[in-house]
C-alpha cells in the first residue's frame, strides 16, 4: 500500500495512478471476495524471506489464491476430503491427480468406462511417458486383483461413467487396491458431492470437471482434486517413494512436513504449481458461486432425468436406455447403494433407426442443445459416435455400447414436460 509522509512532494501522475490506495475502514463481505490478482505484495524484506521459507499466506496466484483457497476449502467440506486443489479444468485434475501418482514404468489399472479425454491421456500420453494401462470392466473383485502387477500405483475408476451408466462397487474395488497399498482415484464429476462422496466409500483421491456441476451455469472451466488425507507411509511409501525420500536439496520429505497429507501436498506443489494449470480466481469465484445451489440443481436435473429416462425406455423408438435408476437396469442395486438421492443426470439412450434417425431427432429439437458440455442448467444432446467417440475403432465402439443410434443426454431444470415434449417431436422425426 502507498505510505507517504504528509510532507513528501506531490508524486506525477503517471504513479499516482498506478498506486494502491490504502482504506483503513475494515471491510467484510458476505459473499467469497474475488482476488482478481497475478500476485500479491509482501510487508518488506524479512516477509518475502519468511514465506518463502513456510509457505504461508500468498505471493503468487499460480501457487495460492484466497478466492481459489476459499473454493478449494468448500470443496474439500462437501467432499468430505481433507484437502482440495482447484486448477484449470477437469482434463487438468485427472492429469495432475495421475502424473502425481505413477511415473516411467509404472501401472494404471482402470474401469473399462472412461471419459475419452481420460482414456486418451492414458493411452496416448501417458503412454509415452513409459506408464502402461490395463481396463477392467465390471466390479468382480477377482478380476481386479487378478490384474494388479507389481508395477501398478493408481486404480481409477469413474463413479457415473459416461454416458452408460455402468456403475462399478467402489467400496469393493477400494478394497483390492488398499490390500497392494495402491491409490483409487474416482473421477466423480457425474455424481457430484450431493449424491455420492467417493471417500465414504475407499477413495483416496476423488477429481470432479468443476465445469460441469459444480459450476453449473456453463459458463466457466475448472477443474478440482480432493484428497482423503489419509496417506500411509509405512504400508504405501514403497509404491510412492518421491512422497517419502529426502528433497531434492536433502531437507524433509513430503511425509515429514506433511504427514498423512503429504500427496495432496505433492500434487498442489509438485505437480500443478510446476505444470501451471492455474485456475483464474474469476473462474474460481463462479465455480463457489455455482457451489451455493448444487443440491437444488442436482436433486432437480435427477428427478428430470428419471422421468425423461422412463419416458424414452417406453417408447417404441428407442432400443435401450442405459439410466442406473431405471427398474430395468442390469445396475440399480448399486444405484440403490451408492446413489439413494438420485442417479444423476447423463444417461444413453439407443434408437431403432441407426445414425440417420440420431441425425433426424437432433436437428429436430427445439429445447435441447447439441454440445459437447454436460452438467448444464440446460437440456443438452450429443451423438457420441460422430464426436466424442470418432477416435474408437468399431471394436471398440461395439464393445463400450456406444452404437450408430445411441445419444447421450444431459437434462437441465428445466419443466419436465417440455423436455418430454420436445423429444416426442424428436422422436416422432427419427421415425418419420
Amino acid at each position: 500500500m502507498l505510505r507517504r509522509s504528509p510532507s513528501a512532494p506531490p508524486l506525477g501522475f503517471a504513479t499516482r495512478q498506478l498506486q494502491p490506495i490504502e482504506v483503513d475502514e475494515p471491510i467484510r463481505s458476505r459473499t467469497t471476495p474475488l482476488h482478481l490478482s497475478a500476485g500479491f505484495p509482501f510487508d518488506g524484506f524479512d516477509d518475502a524471506a519468511e514465506h518463502f521459507r513456510t509457505g504461508d499466506g500468498y505471493s503468487y496466484t499460480r501457487v495460492a489464491n484466497p478466492t481459489i483457497t476459499a473454493v478449494e476449502r468448500r470443496i474439500a467440506a462437501l467432499e468430505g476430503g481433507a484437502e482440495a486443489v482447484l486448477v484449470g479444468s477437469g482434463q487438468a485434475a485427472i492429469a495432475v491427480a495421475l502424473l502425481g501418482l505413477v511415473g516411467a514404468g509404472g501401472h494404471v489399472l482402470a474401469g473399462a468406462s472412461l471419459y475419452e479425454g481420460t482414456r486418451g491421456l492414458l493411452l496416448d500420453d501417458l503412454a509415452r511417458l513409459g506408464v502402461a494401462t490395463d481396463f477392467v470392466a465390471g466390479s468382480d473383485p477377482d478380476a481386479w486383483r487378478a490384474a494388479v502387477r507389481p508395477e501398478t500405483r493408481v486404480v481409477l475408476v469413474e463413479a457415473i461413467p459416461n454416458p452408460r451408466n455402468d456403475l462399478v462397487d467402489i467400496r469393493a474395488i477400494a478394497d483390492v487396491a488398499h490390500e497392494h497399498g495402491i491409490a483409487l482415484v474416482v473421477d466423480a464429476t457425474l455424481a457430484t458431492p450431493y449424491l455420492l462422496r467417493p471417500i465414504e466409500h475407499g477413495a483416496d483421491v476423488v477429481v470432479h470437471s468443476a465445469s460441469k456441476f459444480l459450476a453449473g451455469q456453463g459458463s466457466v472451466l475448472g477443474g478440482a482434486i480432493v484428497d482423503a488425507g489419509t496417506f500411509d507411509a509405512e504400508r504405501s511409501g514403497h509404491l510412492y517413494p518421491h512422497l517419502v525420500a529426502p528433497s531434492r536439496g536433502g531437507g524433509p520429505s513430503r511425509v515429514e512436513r506433511h504427514g498423512p497429507l503429504a500427496r495432496i501436498a505433492h500434487l498442489r506443489d509438485g505437480v500443478a504449481v510446476r505444470l501451471g494449470p492455474t485456475i483464474s480466481p474469476l473462474n474460481a469465484f463462479l465455480v463457489g458461486q455455482g457451489l451455493e445451489t448444487l443440491s437444488l440443481r442436482v436433486e432437480r436435473q435427477s428427478a428430470n432425468a428419471l422421468a425423461i429416462a422412463t419416458f424414452l425406455d417406453a417408447h417404441p423408438s428407442v432400443a435401450s436406455v442405459d439410466y442406473s435408476g431405471l427398474p430395468s437396469s442390469p445396475y440399480r442395486a448399486l444405484a440403490d447403494r451408492y446413489l439413494p438421492r438420485g442417479q444423476g443426470s447423463v444417461f444413453a439412450c439407443t434408437l431403432h433407426g441407426g445414425q440417420a434417425a440420431a441425425r433426424r431427432l437432433i436437428d429436430a429439437l427445439a429445447l435441447f442443445t447439441p454440445m459437447t458440455h454436460l452438467g448444464d442448467v440446460r437440456s443438452l444432446i450429443l451423438h457420441p459416435r460422430t464426436t466424442s467417440h470418432t477416435q474408437r475403432t468399431d471394436a471398440e465402439l461395439a464393445a463400450a455400447g456406444i452404437g450408430p443410434g445411441t445419444l447421450r443426454l444431459s437434462i437441465g431444470i428445466e419443466d419436465v414436460d417440455d423436455l418430454v415434449r420436445d423429444l416426442e417431436r424428436g422422436l416422432a422425426a427419427a421415425t418419420a
